[in-house]
Order: structure tokens, then C-alpha cells, then sequence
């Protein structure tokens, strides 16, 4: 499944250890030592904000806090969608750039928007899905990144990697980005009900200028805390012990041996559809790493499928929105391993072979 994905024994029985106070020096120290781990994912000497949320609740808190009037959303699949109409919710003046589900966002889509909307003012910030969950299709954030800062080195580049991050490289820093959200329950395998960001000096000084900036997602209200090892509001103290032991977990993977293992998953997913009678609904190019959209070319009952499959402790995803019944995900993030691809390969041509 693309998410929430599965998550190890040992990680789900973190969750039942007592509960502890939220401003206790132990709690601090659990809060502190998260904090530092996911500086080092993020790859980041900035600041990494952790929420009781979803990934959609940090999309608002990016809104509130880097936009002032104007942001540009590029929209290719369900959650840059979702994303545009956040922005709208908000009240802001949200530009949507409807490009084609399946494919990706472009440096030069991104230069030609920036460049038509700067002719009715300031373009406060652009948001980007990196991994579209609904498609496959992962956008070349680094060289968006780069064009923006070209084209209008003012404006912010805010960033979704709710199903990637953790699962590929994505530097911070190194890409220049201001913000860089995900949530615990795809890529990192833990739980729903975390999620966290990575946010940039020149974003919180925007934050700063900002009056709307709400309370709960405050980044300002938020880094005060951080500081201290702590949240303004009541942790998910459970969720915080689970995270804890899965980053402890990632790090004795290895971060170049855990990315390496989500690319060889891409490809064995890629070199199944190909070699059967499916075709991969993302742009050639831009395949994602860590969920794939086959083309449901032999028209197979998807909800068979699955009840078949369950019976072997396996699911995978229908097609998202429009592609309902034309297509399937499969998602090779997390706690997926080789192994269990060739048991999933297995298992399908099972069923294909008895219907």
C-alpha cells in the first residue's frame, strides 16, 4: 500500500510503554533526541518542526506562514490539488497551474508561471508535490528550486514529500529549499498522526512579518518551543516513543543503504509492469521511488485482486481519482523489501492465472 504503510512489530509496541508528562525532562529528552535524527534525514543545520498532524495540516501551516497575498500552486495529481485548495481556504490569493496528471512539474513550466504572474505583483511563494502519492510521478525539486531562485529569488519554495521523504535523498539545504513537509506514516513507516518540517531562516523571517499567522501552526510559537525540546501544545507522546526507535532503525539501515533499496524496489516494480501485460502511468523519467502506478491494461477486478491478496496479509491500492479501476499502486516504501515484491509478484500472476 502507498499508506499508511506497514509498520515493525517492535515500532508498534513502542506505542504501550506508560505515559509520561509533556513537560517533563523526559519527555524533552525523547522530543530532543527525534529532533536531532530528523535534522540529519532531513539533511539540515536549519530546524525541523514535529506536529500532531497529517501531512495536510502542515500544507495549511506553510500558507499561513509563507504567504503573505500570492502563491502559485502547481498542481499535477489529488495532493497538489488538495494543496491549491488549502491555499484558497486560507484566503489567499491561490494561482493554480493545472498541468496534465502523470507527469511531472517542470524548471520551465515553473520559470514561465512565475514569470506571467510577476506582471500583477509579487509572487510570495510556489508549492510543489515532489512525490504525487495519486500517480507515481516524482518533479525534479532541486532544479525547481534552482529556476526559482533565478527567475524570483524572493519567492519561497515550499515543497510535499509526504511519500517520499526518508525514502530517497533530499538534501535541504544543499536544494535551498524553505520548506519541506512529510508524515510519519508513508516513507518512515511509522503510525499516522505525526508530521514534520524542515523550514528555512528566510521563511521564519517572512513568518515574522506575517499577522494571520494562526496559533497552532505558528511557526514562530513553534520554534520557541523547539528550542526547549518541546511543543506548545500536548505531544503524542506514544507516536514520539514509535518514531524514536523507527529512526533508530533507519540510521542502523544505513541512509545510502535504505535509498538504494527504494530505487532497486522502483526498479523491480518497473521491470515487472514491463515485462507483463501492464504499462506505467507516469511520465517516462520521472518515476517515483517509492510508489508505482501500473497501468491496469489486462482490466483486472482490483477488488478481487485484493481480497485474494489479503488473504495472503498483502494489499495494494486502486487507482486514485479518475484512474479508479484503470490503474493500481503499488507502494515500496518503509518496512518493504525485495522479498516481499516477489511474494507480491507471485501472488498476482496467481490470481491472474485463475481467473
Amino acid at each position: 500500500m502507498p499508506g499508511p504503510t506497514d509498520v515493525h512489530p517492535a515500532v508498534l509496541a513502542a506505542q504501550v510503554a506508560p505515559m509520561i508528562g509533556h513537560r517533563s525532562d523526559e519527555l524533552e529528552s525523547l522530543f530532543g533526541k527525534c529532533s536531532g535524527q530528523l535534522m540529519q534525514l532531513y539533511h539540515t543545520g536549519q530546524r525541523v518542526f514535529t506536529v500532531a498532524a497529517s501531512g495536510t495540516g502542515l500544507q495549511e501551516a506553510a500558507i499561513r506562514n509563507a504567504v503573505d497575498r500570492r502563491v502559485i500552486n502547481f498542481v499535477n495529481g489529488a495532493f497538489s490539488k488538495r494543496w491549491h485548495e488549502v491555499a484558497a481556504g486560507c484566503g489567499k490569493e491561490a494561482i493554480a497551474v493545472e498541468l496534465p496528471w502523470c507527469t511531472a512539474v517542470k524548471p520551465a513550466q515553473v520559470e514561465e508561471s512565475l514569470l506571467a504572474a510577476q506582471s500583477e505583483g509579487p509572487v510570495d511563494a510556489v508549492t510543489v508535490v515532489h512525490n504525487e502519492t495519486s500517480t507515481g510521478v516524482a518533479s525534479p525539486v532541486q532544479a525547481i528550486s534552482e529556476c526559482v531562485r533565478r527567475v524570483s529569488p524572493d519567492t519561497l519554495i515550499l515543497v510535499d514529500a509526504v511519500s517520499s521523504f526518508s525514502g530517497v535523498y533530499l538534501p535541504f539545504d544543499d536544494w535551498e529549499l524553505d520548506l519541506l513537509l512529510t508524515s510519519s506514516q508513508k516513507a518512515l513507516a511509522v503510525p499516522p498522526g505525526l508530521a514534520f518540517t524542515a523550514v528555512s531562516d528566510r521563511l521564519m523571517a517572512r513568518a515574522a512579518s506575517l499577522d494571520d499567522r494562526g496559533w497552532y501552526f505558528d511557526f514562530l510559537q513553534l520554534e520557541k518551543y523547539r528550542q526547549r525540546n518541546t511543543t506548545p501544545a500536548t505531544p503524542a507522546i506514544s507516536l514520539l516513543r514509535a518514531l524514536s526507535l523507527q529512526l533508530d532503525r533507519i540510521f542502523d539501515e544505513g541512509l545510502e543503504a535504505r535509498f538504494a533499496r527504494h530505487t532497486y524496489c522502483a526498479r523491480m516494480c518497473r521491470d515487472w509492469a514491463d515485462a507483463g501485460d501492464f504499462g506505467l502511468m507516469a511520465e517516462a523519467g520521472y518515476e517515483s521511488d517509492t510508489v508505482t502506478t501500473v497501468e491496469n491494461c489486462a482490466g483486472l477486478d482490483i477488488g478481487a485482486l485484493n481480497r485474494f491478496l489479503g488473504e495472503r496479509n498483502m494489499q495494494i491500492a486502486n487507482g486514485y481519482g479518475p484512474y479508479k479501476g484503470k490503474a493500481f499502486r503499488i507502494g515500496h516504501m518503509g518496512e518493504v523489501w525485495p522479498s516481499d515484491l516477489e511474494r507480491l509478484f507471485t501472488a498476482i500472476g496467481d490470481f491472474m492465472g485463475a481467473v
